[in-house]
């Protein structure tokens, strides 16, 4: 054999293989290049998918595109706006007084004993294909009565042969209502609603009761329960009844707690065979929406998929003065969904996901503290910008400020740091001025972050911007600026408070405080580390008393914390959602309410009561600014800050709008397959050229000994 036949069986197949379509590393099926198929990922299976017992963001990014509750926020406009979704408008609401009779609109909130909210469901919404709805040649129901025989070959949902559907009804909605008292589900909202719609807490009971007469195994048919407070009016009308006024709970009509389950779903789940091949609600969710669940494999894939049943709806023809500029209106008008199918991979860590994003294989990202400076670079303005090595792939950077809340809490019923005496507020409002928020955004969030000067974030009703909203006891006014005060101010207040220096005036000891969190590991401790000195600058010695969540969790219930660090993300976008986090009554010892801190003012008690009832507009702002001044001066939180969502996106990918209320946004996304095919293509050519080295490297050293067994073979010939 000559080198040159050596080197063609060596090199040939490579060059080949190189001339080949598509890309060598891409990680998707060749079938899928080209396809309209949005790319994305997950770190961990969403818990629940049921709409009754789902409450965590992860869950959220399904389950929303899957149901449709009757409203949604409007995708473009800003506050956040509730508009009608299966709904044919937007709810009526009567009040009634203790006698039953008709309210106007305008009676005082004492005399409303009760609301009654009517929804009109939209005819002609269907729901997408599912065993659940075939039905045989005599219009039974096939899959409702499955016999031990009837499971040969099916091991997943797609093994049924047969799928049907059916259209809305409003006795869909008045189904899951019941639902979110079934005593199987131990919905989490269960608490909350059973407070105000009526005869739940009740229902709950009689549930319970029933479940333990019932066969194991039995299905519990919920329209053989009537309950009081939801009612059919008639096929696509429905009624829930409330106690007293509750302005809010529009906003929970926007959340697959109160979608649609048809009855004959949960029947068809709950047959026995069904839970052992992870066949339920909470695998498979059925809905109206403008996606299905096709695929659900937690160590792999979720994906979406196009109802091919979804009703008619168009992207949005109005938004903000600047949407159209920024080309969110090009679609204005036409149907949705734009995408045929959303491919979740999982991906545990973000340095592969990173590098795939890079690649082109997913086409959104969120950018991680290890990615930050790769991807964005801050211009002389303070304005984050994508890094040059972004914008050459044609890379956007999209931020917004969410709503949510990262604070630090004081527990109000602690016999140094708490109650209601000036010694105590006095160092709680030294402690404000000292822990230096702008510095923590700076180093630990990359800039993601803006300080909070109250308990509302932007983009909430009641959040007061600009100099008239800055927190006068830990900030001061610079040419209209807000600059953190001095630490000599906080000093001041500190020595006030009995305790110069960080040394209490009586007996001379040093003041050390103890701050519980359930932070662990090497990224927290710089994070606690900086914590820590923020305190000493007032010579205050602290603490920090890391443990696991549940131990953390149980600290908080007990009231044995000092200090402690917490968060919260809005349900839904009022100041109600913001403010009851301080509401004597919500106070989470002996109550297990949100209220962390334990914090009680009598006056912010009654003014809470006041504005939660009303209506946004002047009155209720002007009552929310009091309510804030209050906690400012009485400082049981350190506000800390709302998180920014920086997100990126590869240039096929059409403009969005960060809407970081409502989730069922992928409807409205729109990609560019072809463009992404292209870069993909030009992103990820193979190198050969180590490999040919490599290969005439091998050649060069196997060329002595080829070459002596030449000789060896001829010689023997002779």
């Amino acid at each position: 054999m000559n080198f040159f036949r050596l080197f063609s069986l060596l090199i040939l197949p490579l060059l080949l293989s190189a001339c080949g379509n598509g890309t060598w590393n891409d990680p998707y099926p060749a079938a899928e290049r080209g396809g309209n198929i949005l790319y994305s990922s997950f770190e961990e299976r969403p818990k629940h998918l049921d709409p009754a017992r789902s409450y965590a963001s992860n869950e959220a990014e399904f389950t929303a595109q899957i149901y449709e509750p009757p409203l949604q926020y409007h995708y473009l406009k800003r506050p956040y706006t509730l508009i009608p979704l299966t709904a044919a408008q937007m709810p009526t609401v009567t009040y009634y007084d203790a006698a039953g009779r008709p309210l106007p609109a305008t009676a005082p909130v004492s005399a409303i004993a009760e609301s009654v909210y009517e929804i009109h469901i939209r005819p002609g919404i269907y729901y997408q294909p599912h065993p659940a709805f075939a039905r045989d040649a005599q219009g039974r129901l096939r899959y409702q009565d499955m016999r031990p025989g009837d499971w040969h070959g099916i091991q997943t949902l797609s093994d049924f042969r047969h799928t049907g559907t059916r259209e809305l009804v409003a006795g869909d909605y008045v189904y899951e209502i019941k639902r979110l008292a079934a005593p199987q589900l131990n919905s989490p909202i269960l608490g909350v609603m059973a407070e105000y719609i009526i005869g739940l807490k009740d229902y709950a009971a009689r549930l319970e009761k029933a479940a333990r007469s019932l066969p194991r195994g039995a299905y519990p048919d919920l329209r053989r329960y009537p309950l009081a407070g939801a009612e059919i009016v008639d096929r696509y009308t429905y009624r829930i009844k409330l106690r007293g006024k509750y302005p809010q709970f529009l906003y929970w009509l926007a959340m697959p707690f109160f979608a649609p389950v048809p009855p004959e779903v949960e029947r068809f789940y709950a047959q026995p065979g069904m839970a052992d091949r992870n066949l339920s609600l909470d695998w498979y969710p059925v809905g109206t929406g403008a996606y299905m669940l096709t695929r659900n494999n937690p160590n792999r894939q979720m994906v979406l998929e196009r109802n091919p049943n979804f009703h008619a709806e168009t992207y949005p023809r109005t938004g903000e003065p600047g949407d159209a500029a920024a080309g969110l209106l090009r679609d204005a008008g036409k149907p949705l969904p734009f995408i045929d199918k959303v491919v979740f991979s999982l991906e545990k860590e973000t340095i592969p996901y990173w590098n795939k994003f890079l690649q082109g294989y997913y086409d959104t990202s969120g950018i991680s503290s290890d990615s930050f400076d790769q991807a964005v670079q801050i211009d002389a303005r303070g304005v984050p910008q994508p890094s040059a090595a972004m914008r050459a792939k044609g890379i956007r950077l999209t931020t917004a400020v969410r709503p949510s809340s990262s604070y630090m809490g004081f527990n109000m019923l602690d016999s140094v740091v708490g109650g209601s005496g000036e010694r105590a507020r006095k160092l709680r409002q030294a402690i404000a001025i000292a822990v230096d928020y702008e510095e923590y955004i700076s180093i630990f969030a990359n800039g993601r972050g803006i300080p909070a000067q109250g308990p509302i974030p932007p983009g909430i009703f009641g959040y007061v911007g600009g100099a008239a909203g800055v927190n006068p006891v830990v900030y001061r006014l610079v040419n209209g600026q807000p600059v953190r005060r001095s630490i000599a101010e906080a000093r001041r207040l500190l020595a006030e408070a009995g305790y110069p220096d960080g040394r209490d005036a009586n007996s001379g000891a040093p003041l050390v405080l103890y701050f519980d969190t359930a932070a662990s590991g090497p990224d927290a401790k710089s994070r606690l580390d900086w914590m820590s000195k923020q305190f000493a600058r007032l010579n205050i010695q602290l603490v920090v008393r890391s443990t696991d969540y549940n131990r953390f969790q149980d600290k908080m219930r007990r009231g044995t914390e000092q200090l402690f660090e917490w968060g919260w993300n809005a349900d839904y976008p009022d100041p109600e959602n913001f403010l009851f986090l301080l509401y004597g009554p919500n106070m989470k010892v002996g109550k297990n309410g949100e209220n962390a801190a334990n914090y009680s003012n009598p006056e912010y008690d009654r003014l809470f009561d006041q504005m939660k009832y009303l209506d946004n507009g002047a009155e209720r702002q002007a009552i929310i600014d009091r309510m804030v001044n209050i906690v400012r001066a009485d400082s049981p939180w350190l506000f800390g800050f709302f998180p920014k969502a920086f997100s990126l996106s590869h240039a096929w990918v059409a403009p969005s709008k960060p809407n970081v209320m409502a989730n069922n946004t992928l409807k409205y996304r729109r990609i560019d397959p072809q463009l992404r095919e292209r870069l993909r293509e030009r992103w990820n050519q193979p190198v050969l050229w180590p490999l040919l080295l490599l290969l005439l490297a091998l050649i060069a050293a196997l060329a002595p000994a080829l070459w002596a067994w030449r000789q060896r073979e001829r010689s023997a010939a002779r």
